[in-house]
């Protein structure tokens, strides 16, 4: 029988804003994590999927840990983006809803950071921050996180690679015998070597909820392409989809640009995230994607780290990833607090070989997704052609003399006859144009 937060060492004032947010019932790795950070003093490394409950796992012991009478900033917590720190910083305000001594302060990037410094004349006792921000904070001399006891590095996995350089400017200028735990999803080398270097000889490691690729209700399939049918399999998966929100990653931002202009000629309610996008443009769409404005998110793997939205019904690979590290986490924005989710990988031939490196890197199995046929991808163009139609606005500018000849032309059919007209002479086209391309593949291959 899972224990209770009280049997934890949870705190009263903690346990009612806990029941407030209707968490009754701890997660695994809530359970093995709670008790360690609460009662031992060891460095702590905790081998957790996406979606696992972590920030409670975290954040929660460190909240109760906090001296109210100290003015000094004691806990620093570190994620890799804004989006990942905000909701880290929001989660861990709601925990402490009950206990109003506790001053909890976000540090992000893409904001202006005049209000941050004028924040930190304020007492502060935990630091949630990018590790960007943090250094220019830090440069400015607007902090002072001499006095840090407990360091948190959450997502380590992406840091070590793509924020390497300020981690070891912020690991260097905090007291060497704070407490750090770290979180990570996979265990890659330079995982490996930060904690070599940077942790106590004596780490504690926690394992939660690896028995799978972070949820037991991950569907993992792929489906095999050409390259020239990519985009159409995709546009018929969507649809099979309508009403259902996903996330579909892109390896660049151009591929993002790209896809996500495809979705909008293709009338699919979609909108793009990476890191070229102003910070309002990329809380604009995520908001609108959390308020199910949008049902389509198209994004590169860093721009969607720490996007914890529920009822993400699928994930696409419309690229394969280039680590297992960056699969997992895609993969972790569906099927969150125990719901179903599917994550889909599009491959040409060639790629197909890496599904085994992934399946035993990654102790998954993936099934091969049936790929619509000829006739179903024409349907489906064809249902996409008459949307756009149907959402196409009227040209105000064509004189009503020569409308007036357009509708006589038209004067003696019926909707029927109309609808069944312009339909054979769209797929005459499509057809047209699909023999021509054929066509001229043959005489590539022939040359």
């Amino acid at each position: 029988m899972t224990p209770q937060f009280s049997e934890l060492g949870i705190n009263e004032s903690l346990q009612k804003s806990l029941t407030d947010l209707q968490m009754s019932v701890p997660t695994d790795i809530q359970v093995k994590t709670i008790p360690v950070i609460l009662n031992q003093k060891d460095d702590v490394v905790v081998m957790a999927k996406t979606g696992t409950g972590k920030t409670a796992a975290f954040g929660l012991p460190l909240l109760q840990l906090v001296d109210v009478s100290n003015v000094h900033v004691q806990t620093l917590i570190l994620a890799p983006t804004r989006e990942l720190g905000q909701q880290i910083h929001n989660n861990l305000v709601a925990f402490a809803s009950d206990s109003p001594e506790v001053f909890i302060a976000s540090l992000c990037g893409g904001i202006p950071i005049k209000p941050q410094i004028e924040r930190l004349k304020s007492p502060t006792h935990i630091v949630v921050a990018t590790p960007g921000r943090l250094v220019d904070l830090m440069t400015r001399g607007a902090i002072d996180i001499k006095n840090i006891q407990y360091l948190v590095l959450d997502e380590a996995d992406e840091m070590v690679s793509a924020l390497k350089d300020e981690v070891d400017v912020i690991i260097k200028a905090i007291p060497k015998s704070r407490r750090t735990l770290l979180f990570t999803a996979t265990m890659p080398g330079t995982i490996k070597q930060l904690v070599q270097n940077y942790m106590s000889k004596h780490v504690i490691q926690i394992e939660a909820d690896m028995s799978t690729l972070g949820h037991q209700g991950i569907d993992h399939q792929y489906v095999v392409v050409e390259p020239i049918e990519k985009l159409e399999v995709l546009l018929h998966f969507l649809s099979s989809k309508e009403g259902e929100r996903g996330i579909i990653f892109c390896k660049t931002k151009a591929a993002v640009n790209k896809l996500a202009k495809n979705l909008a000629i293709n009338k699919f309610s979609s909108g793009a995230l990476h890191g070229s996008l102003t910070q309002g443009i990329r809380d604009r769409i995520m908001e609108q994607f959390r308020e199910g404005y949008i049902d389509i998110l198209v994004a590169t793997d860093l721009a969607a780290r720490g996007i914890d939205v529920k009822e993400i019904a699928y994930v696409v690979n419309y690229h394969l990833p280039d680590t297992y590290e960056a699969y997992v986490h895609r993969s972790g924005r569906t099927a969150r607090a125990g719901a179903k989710g599917l994550s889909l990988t599009i491959l040409q031939q060639e790629e197909v070989e890496d599904i085994a490196d992934f399946e035993d890197e990654l102790g998954i199995v993936f099934k091969e997704f049936r790929k619509a046929d000829a006739q179903s991808i024409e349907e489906n163009n064809a249902l996409l052609w008459a949307r756009k139609i149907f959402k196409t606005k009227p040209n105000r500018e064509v004189s009503e003399d020569f409308k007036s000849k357009i509708k006589t032309i038209f004067h003696h059919l019926t909707k029927d006859e109309l609808v069944d007209k312009i339909l054979a002479n769209y797929l005459a086209q499509t057809r047209t144009e699909s023999s021509k391309q054929e066509d001229s593949k043959k005489r590539k291959k022939n040359k």
